[in-house]
């Protein structure tokens, strides 16, 4: 049997004495259950309003908290329930509050129906029904009617509860409230799944999945897992029970949800006794029972009961067996619910004949016969009366929908004349406006190449700007050394010097050709960044074949300052770049490091392997930056030239167009530095993998 869904995550109901047993039951029996029901946030409240000076139990928020609590206390206190909720009545009464009134008269519905006094039970909802819908509360109105709906359930009118149920459910789609569509939605699937019409409650829980989905309520989504594990048990798919069960169970755990969390260990015991495997049956049902000496749960324990006595019978424990079946006959019977009394007479029925007790056998066997016969009948009667309401109401839906089309039919007819009527203006608007449309696209086509202009005076000012800078290098940086190279020659020529004083100027000519090589590959490569755009062309490169050559080259100039250069990469530093433009990266670096760092130095270049990409860094004992400077030297378009610790001089393009070669390569560049101390320039590329998508 699946458990019926109430408007709230947790259960509803109380029970009672007199007026002047509330505040007792507050302070002593609700405090000593305090922790058991988690509400101890509840109770501060409450105890706050009535401290408060000028506290009057007129009060509508301390009304509101007294029916909070009762609805907490349903399933662990029934008494507490029917005080507190008299109470609460009472007060509403008192301070002409109808809302506190509805809300008193539905917790005590709730406590009636869980006794099994479906009279009082539905009198109670239909009076609280008809306070929300006064107020026009619609929440309340939805929740109230679903409760009424469930009550015609229990009672086995189950014409009167699918159309509730389907009352409830138009009203919560019309005012969008998905909480109730999912419990009425849910609570539909039930009823089918009471008259065993597993496909049509399957296609309703397939609903309430979906609306579950939007939600996010992870409660609302395990009482659908637990109650679709019941059906999958009863219909035998007993692994999708399991997964549904096992499901439900761990949110329950989670959130703390004992009652539900009873249910859903009930039902994994019901897959393990149909599966024969009374041990671990008999294990979970024990886990539910203990869960249910801390509630009050009568309708919800007397399947509990039926299973762990079917379960005693596997395992050919009657006597044990016996004793549970008879609680669960005296509960069904109290509340007077003939499907446990049925299901009790059976297993009672099976210990006395194994007993060789005949004649108590004889008995509830023909009790046994005759509840089938009764259930039977009024099962029939249920299946026609459920499919006749559902022929009801689709008919009134058909009706409605026919009445619907013939009023769109009247509409149709006055929106064909507006619309002559304004196929006429549209006619007149048109040669009005064709004129001003005209207009519009020449503006249109104006501003077009407004803008082409503009971006043309840009794109010209940018290359002006380009031009006058590699103007500016070339008369700076190359024409000196190359006009120092050409006066010595012509010293030579002359014979104003001989050859052997020209030949002592060798190094130095050596170091200016170069400067004056390095500083054209780097003027080339900024140029045609500016002019063209840097084309990368990656493949797989060693880097450490790279920072090799590098450091080959530069030796010389290092030698001559005294500074150590060493590399510190391990074999195969295979990476995915462009080899050309990771090469002039590496050898302005390495070359900065040289210029900047004092003789006796030392700059050493090392490799950090990450997941993907290699961090190459290259490191100096120089005299390091101040942050002012850290913070522009990689800007665009900067241009900041600075002498080295022997006056070497540079062109103040490296930095940017190492900036630039990086990222074209998917890396970033970045620098650490303190004055004084020295710098340390870091780089990353990508790891050569085995395979590459081949660039556009």
């Amino acid at each position: 049997m699946s458990q019926v869904k109430k408007p709230f995550t947790f259960k509803l109901h109380l029970n009672g004495t007199k007026i002047l047993l509330v505040f007792l039951l507050l302070f002593c029996t609700i405090c000593s259950n305090a922790q058991q029901d988690n509400k101890p946030n509840l109770l501060q409240k409450i105890n706050k309003i009535r401290q408060a000076s000028g506290f009057s139990v007129k009060d509508t928020a301390y009304i509101d908290l007294l029916n909070d609590f009762a609805r907490a206390k349903r399933f662990y206190n029934t008494d507490s329930l029917y005080s507190v909720a008299k109470e609460a009545l009472k007060y509403s009464k008192e301070a002409n509050y109808p809302l506190g009134e509805s809300k008193a008269l539905q917790n005590l519905g709730d406590y009636y129906s869980d006794k099994g006094v479906s009279k009082e039970a539905i009198a109670h909802y239909k009076a609280a029904y008809e306070l929300a819908e006064s107020l026009k509360n619609h929440a309340l109105s939805i929740s109230t009617r679903n409760n009424l709906a469930g009550e015609y359930a229990y009672k086995g009118d189950y014409a009167n509860a699918l159309n509730g149920y389907l009352e409830a459910l138009e009203l919560a789609e019309e005012h969008e409230n998905k909480i109730m569509r999912s419990i009425i939605t849910e609570n539909i699937a039930n009823l089918y799944a009471s008259q065993k019409d597993y496909e049509q409650a399957l296609y309703f829980y397939k609903q309430v999945k979906k609306i579950n989905e939007d939600l996010k309520d992870p409660i609302s989504s395990a009482q659908t897992f637990a109650n679709m594990g019941s059906i999958y048990a009863d219909i035998g798919k007993l692994e999708y029970a399991m997964f549904n069960a096992n499901s439900s169970i761990t949110i329950f755990e989670k959130e703390q949800q004992k009652d539900w969390l009873a249910y859903a260990y009930e039902v994994k015991g019901k897959i393990y006794l149909k599966q024969k495997k009374y041990d671990w049956a008999l294990f979970w049902y024990n886990q539910g029972e203990l869960l249910h000496n801390t509630l009050e749960d009568d309708r919800g324990e007397i399947d509990l009961l039926n299973g762990i006595a079917e379960t005693y019978l596997g395992l050919k424990k009657d006597s044990i067996s016996q004793q549970y079946a008879t609680r669960a006959f005296e509960i069904s019977t109290r509340i007077n619910f003939n499907e446990g009394r049925q299901k009790c007479a059976k297993t009672l029925y099976k210990i006395s004949k194994n007993r060789k007790d005949y004649a108590t056998a004889l008995t509830y066997h023909e009790l046994y016969q005759k509840l089938s016969d009764t259930i039977s009948h009024v099962e029939n009667q249920k299946s026609l009366a459920l499919l006749k309401t559902k022929a009801e109401y689709e008919h009134q839906k058909t009706e409605l929908i026919l009445e619907n089309e013939k009023k769109l039919a009247t509409q149709r007819n006055y929106v064909n004349v507006a619309l002559a009527i304004l196929l006429i203006f549209i006619i007149v608007t048109f040669l009005v406006h064709r004129s001003e449309k005209v207009l519009k696209t020449l503006n249109e086509e104006l501003k077009v190449k407004t803008s082409h202009l503009e971006k043309n005076e840009v794109e010209l000012k940018k290359i002006n700007e380009t031009k006058n800078k590699l103007f500016s290098i070339v008369a700076h940086d190359l024409r000196g050394p190359i006009g120092a190279f050409q006066g010595l020659l012509n010293l030579l020529k002359n014979g104003e010097i001989e050859s052997k004083e020209f030949m002592d100027f060798i190094p130095k000519l050596g170091h200016d050709i170069d400067h004056i090589s390095f500083t054209l590959n780097n003027l080339l490569s900024w140029g045609q960044a500016q002019m063209n755009g840097l084309i990368t062309k990656p493949s797989i490169i060693s880097i450490d074949s790279i920072v090799e050559e590098n450091i080959n080259l530069l030796s010389e100039t290092a030698t001559n300052k005294s500074i150590k250069l060493a590399s510190q990469l391990p074999d195969n530093t295979m990476a995915w770049t462009d080899g050309d433009q990771i090469d002039i990266v590496i050898r302005n670096l390495i070359s900065n490091a040289i210029k900047f760092t004092p003789k006796n130095g030392m700059v050493t270049v090392g490799a950090l392997e990450k997941t993907d990409y290699w961090e190459i860094s290259i490191r100096d004992t120089g005299i390091g930056m101040d942050q002012e400077t850290m913070d522009k030297i990689f800007e665009e378009n900067t241009n900041v030239t600075t002498y080295g610790t022997d006056n070497e001089k540079g062109t103040g393009l490296g930095l940017s167009l190492c900036k630039e070669m990086v990222e074209k390569n998917n890396g970033t560049i970045w620098v650490d530095s303190m004055l004084q101390r020295g710098s340390c320039f870091h780089f990353t590329v990508p790891k050569a993998k085995k395979q590459y998508k081949r660039t556009g």
